[in-house]
């Protein structure tokens, strides 16, 4: 049995908010943002619209590109970092609102890697031979997690989604899969960390849950993706023998100048590497499928794809996907 990813997609909410916004509310402009992280704007979810709605979006494009109906759908993963709740999954209303009546949904949490572990994850589903359509969607609102008087961090992120359908086809020749490598930096994991949730110190009648900011280390976060990930991505694109034959690579958005210095230490030119982070900032896991649907776009022809997230955990990974 062969997969295949029949469909791609991508959504952000309509608010624009631009670094000169920004600079009205903290303590920095858009000189400074633009020459430490290439981006100029990014896409806030105001009002009602939530993780949910932005996995909705995505959800409902991919059915009308793939030409499935939602009841075609077996299994759905939604990578977040920004659920609506805790509990139930984002997943599960996200399903409820496609009508996906006969999919199975939950939601993994593996930070900016997330899309990456959720499509590893539909593909060991799917080759159990049990399911034939799967839907993998990463969305998150970070603006939600913001401490807006953190400039070193606040700048960096926006919100939207990305996902895609794979599905089991007994006639294709050729798999999306060529291999992947995941791993986890846990004794790092104080580098970044968003919604701690701390323990009871006493039982009261007035106690209430509460959940702390974003937070990153920006120094560590950067020594990490540009030392430690690098050296994963070459290792995969050498033994597949794709090093100097990878059409495109598709990073993880974290920041313009991560992906130049990404692409400097690996040797392989910045022509190659999709970058939206310029428009939408940092997306989180959502940035990686946003890139890929965007790529679909401008060239649907055959292609051999490097994606490669990193984030909190620390998790990474890379998977090499023909599409």
């Amino acid at each position: 049995m062969s997969l295949k990813i029949l469909s791609t997609a991508h959504y952000v909410p309509e608010r624009v908010v631009d670094n000169d916004e920004l600079s009205k509310i903290m303590d920095t402009n858009d000189e400074w943002i633009q020459s430490h992280t290439g981006i100029q704007t990014r896409h806030y979810a105001m009002g009602e619209e939530n993780t949910s709605s932005l996995a909705v979006e995505v959800g409902q494009k991919l059915l009308n590109e793939s030409g499935l109906t939602a009841d075609q759908i077996d299994v759905i993963i939604l990578s977040t970092i920004t659920p609506d709740a805790l509990t139930p999954a984002t997943a599960t209303i996200v399903q409820a609102k496609l009508g996906a009546k006969n999919a199975i949904a939950f939601d993994i949490s593996a930070a900016c890697a997330g899309f990456v572990f959720g499509l590893s994850t539909a593909e060991k589903f799917m080759r159990s031979g049990r399911y034939r359509n799967a839907m993998v969607i990463s969305a998150e609102t970070n603006s939600k997690m913001m401490d807006f008087k953190d400039r070193t961090s606040a700048v960096f992120f926006g919100d939207g989604a990305g996902g895609v359908i794979i599905s089991a086809d007994a006639h294709n020749t050729e798999d999306f899969f060529i291999d992947e490598e995941l791993a986890t930096l846990a004794e790092k994991n104080e580098y970044i960390h968003s919604g701690r949730i701390p323990a009871l110190t006493a039982v009261k009648a007035n106690n209430f849950p509460t959940i702390d900011a974003f937070f990153q280390s920006g120094r560590d976060v950067f020594s990490f993706a540009t030392g430690v990930v690098p050296p994963q991505m070459v290792e995969i694109l050498n033994r597949n023998d794709l090093h100097d034959k990878v059409d495109y690579v598709v990073c993880h958005q974290a920041n313009l100048r991560i992906i130049e210095k990404i692409s400097e230490t690996i040797n392989i030119p910045m022509e190659k590497f999709v970058t939206n982070v310029e428009q939408y900032g940092n997306t989180s896991s959502a940035g990686i499928p946003m890139a890929l649907a965007q790529l679909q776009e401008k060239d649907p022809n055959p292609k051999t794809v490097l994606m490669t997230g990193f984030g909190a955990g620390l998790d990474y990974g890379s998977m090499l996907i023909r599409i």
